[in-house]
């Protein structure tokens, strides 16, 4: 029989009173494996889901249950060998601490409400991210395997209700043609000057790259002493790439290199497989604000002529823009899932870039925006305007224009189903152990109490 929220919320209070009754600063709660989960852990967990607005309902009954899993799924990857770059890592760890910079206002702010010093956050983040990437990783690979036909998707929702279908939030297709701003050459001197200099010094013997980056890189794994970790050479642009592979000597410093984010130098520091790990030191060129306002008067210029019918968007496109992903596309900005890699040039609102977003959702179908800027995942900042091509009102999919997301439900719903099993199986051969005081509950898997 399920818990009443009231009697769940007492075993909560009594678990954590209990605890406190026997001065307990931490303890273990659960064993699963080799691996012991505290209770300091599922306090993190509570902390970190409540900064990121998405707090559990019974909280000391969820998040055991979902470190446990967590657990089973990073064994696997342990012998899976799986690893994930450590530039991603950083990415992810720098766009969490935005999120939350723009939420709460400051370091400040964000260190009472996490009750601990940013870096130790930053620190803590990482191995959040690096366990989260893991077991996607993991779970994609359990998965990936599973195929839906056409026809199984039809079969599905053939006597499906109407009122049942999935309801599809209000989706839009944008056309952008962006400008990116000139770098002055006295500004690319400027920036190759300060990376030759660093590289004599390393070259020398006078300074430790690592401690030239903690110094000066403008990248986010600045405070690893620009380690990017083990990367595939996909895993980097090109002209990087190119470059980080080419290195086979961690007592000399490579040529600079220029790439869409900036001029960096590199250092080599070992090798595995097909698979290389380097530092580097990225420096970005700043603009002149005088660039960014003959951007803009460039794109106002270009916008007039688009609505006065002098040539279409489309044309100015292909004529103009400097986004390479999209000019060849009719500036058609397109949506890449996560999941599957698939793509489509729907977009719900949420799924906008932030800047684009704002300008779209007061825009008629067929109008052309006002020249802006905005700053894209790589972190440049450019101009733009932006046509609105389509608005999709909200809707129940249907099994012809929105086959996509009908087929994702069905794909979802068999890989969740592979998921499961997998986790029965391992819950019978895992060793776990729970403390008395947390096994009152409900679990998703009962499988964990034997």
């Amino acid at each position: 029989m399920k818990k009443t929220f009231l009697s769940t919320l007492l075993f909560c209070f009594a678990a954590v009173s209990t605890l406190a009754q026997r001065n307990i600063v931490d303890e273990v709660i659960w064993v699963v494996g080799d691996n012991a989960i505290l209770l300091s852990d599922v306090e993190e967990t509570r902390i970190s889901a409540e900064m990121d607005n998405n707090p559990f309902a019974r909280p000391y009954c969820e998040i055991p249950e979902q470190l446990a899993l967590q657990q089973l799924y990073l064994h696997q990857a342990d012998l899976d060998s799986i690893t994930v770059s450590e530039g991603d890592i950083i990415r992810a760890v720098d766009e969490r601490l935005n999120f939350y910079l723009q939420n709460f206002g400051s370091r400040e702010n964000i260190e009472a409400q996490a009750r601990k010093p940013y870096a130790l956050l930053r620190e803590q983040l990482k191995q959040t991210m690096r366990d989260n990437q893991r077991v996607q990783m993991v779970q994609r690979n359990l998965t990936k395997n599973i195929k839906v036909t056409p026809a199984e998707v039809r079969e599905y929702f053939k006597n499906v209700p109407e009122d049942s279908l999935p309801f599809i939030p209000t989706q839009v297709e944008v056309q952008i043609l962006t400008y990116q701003p000139e770098v002055s050459r006295q500004e690319v001197e400027r920036i190759e000057e300060r990376l030759r200099e660093y590289a004599r010094r390393v070259n020398d013997g006078e300074s430790e790259f690592s401690t030239l980056a903690r110094l000066y890189s403008q990248c986010g794994s600045a405070r690893q002493g620009g380690d990017l970790g083990y990367n595939g050479r996909n895993q980097w642009v090109p002209e990087f790439a190119n470059v980080a592979f080419s290195l086979n000597d961690p007592k000399k410093v490579s040529k600079i290199v220029r790439s869409e984010f900036g001029f960096h130098i590199i250092q080599f520091v070992d090798r595995k497989g097909d698979k290389v790990r380097v530092r580097h030191i990225l420096l970005k060129p700043e603009i002149e604000e005088s660039e960014f306002a003959l951007g803009i008067s460039r794109l106002d210029s270009v916008a007039a002529d688009i609505r006065a019918g002098k040539f279409t968007f489309d044309e100015a496109v292909l004529a103009l823009s400097d986004d390479k992903d999209t000019r060849n596309n009719h500036g058609l900005m397109v949506n890449t899932s996560e999941e599957d890699g698939s793509i489509t040039s729907r977009f719900q609102m949420k799924d906008l870039p932030q800047d684009v977003a704002r300008v779209v959702e007061g825009m008629q179908v067929g109008e052309v925006s006002k020249p802006f800027r905005m700053i894209n995942e790589k972190g440049q900042e450019y101009c733009a305007i932006i046509r609105l091509k389509n608005r999709i009102p909200g809707h129940r999919a249907g099994i012809t224009e929105d086959f996509q997301v009908l087929r994702e439900v069905v794909l979802n719903e068999r890989r969740e189903r592979c998921l499961q099993n997998w986790i029965r199986e391992k819950q019978k051969s895992t060793y776990v152990r729970i403390n008395p005081d947390w096994r009152n509950c409900d679990f998703k898997y009962p499988g964990w109490v034997k």
